[in-house]
């Protein structure tokens, strides 16, 4: 009696991998495009908060804040955001006012451009 043995062959197996593999060239260049967008707009809404803050705590205070610290000091903000380019909460650049100290403008201390060719430190 004959024994019949199932399974697959080499060159099944291969076929179906480089079948896999040029359906992965499509999706992974699409992939890192997406999350680098998501970077950009965690940015953009991470630097609204901070500037509305900034703008709150000078319409309740009359003067601007020291630093960022103290937006968060004084619960204008829950905590310090960080910059998802730079992954990092201390990369902030911040612009003083022309003729006072204190934290006017806050930028992205993150070099390098954005999907739209701007640089980053100038949102």
């Amino acid at each position: 009696m004959k024994k019949t043995v199932f399974g697959f062959t080499l060159i099944e197996l291969l076929v179906v991998l480089a079948i896999m593999a040029s359906l992965l060239t499509l999706v992974v260049p699409r992939y890192f495009h997406q999350t680098e967008r998501a970077s950009e707009t965690v940015l953009k809404h991470n630097l609204v908060a901070m500037r509305d803050a900034i703008d709150k705590f000078y319409a309740d205070s009359g003067r601007y804040p020291s630093d960022i610290a103290e937006l968060v000091s004084q619960k204008y903000l829950r905590e310090m955001p960080m910059d998802p380019i730079t992954s990092k909460n201390d990369s902030w650049q911040v612009v003083a006012p022309t003729n006072a100290s204190g934290v006017y403008d806050v930028k992205s201390g993150a070099e390098g451009n954005g999907n739209d060719g701007s640089a980053y430190n100038s949102w």
